[in-house]
């Protein structure tokens, strides 16, 4: 005996593989340990929407109170800088004055 399960007008979304069956689409993690830290990528998964998602990305990557934020996002929605076109990151290591590091602390001043 077979069960045919039944679909919604959601579903739309849903990523079709090449047998015919349909599969969540993938979603990206990003979580944010503490207060002033930046979110951090911490994996992906498949989910049916964003509320979903989130709830799962809560069960899986905080579990034991790991973080304060989440972020999900649709993995085809991320747009990424091409690997290969790297020389537009370069220009800023020509003017390291741009740079903190660049200038010298007067002992004066002490820790800053």
């Amino acid at each position: 005996m077979t069960y045919e399960v039944p679909r919604t007008a959601d579903e739309k979304d849903l990523d079709y593989r090449q047998d015919g069956r349909s599969q969540w689409p993938m979603w990206e993690v990003f979580v944010r340990q503490k207060r002033g830290l930046s979110h951090v990528h911490a994996g992906s998964l498949h989910a049916p929407d964003a509320d979903t998602a989130l709830q799962m990305a809560r069960d899986v990557y905080t579990r034991r109170v790991e973080g304060i934020s989440i972020w999900v996002v649709r993995s085809d929605q991320v747009v990424a800088s091409d690997p290969d076109e790297a020389d537009a990151f370069f220009e800023a290591a020509a003017k390291p004055y741009r740079q903190a590091t660049y200038y010298r602390i007067p002992d004066e001043v002490g820790q800053m």
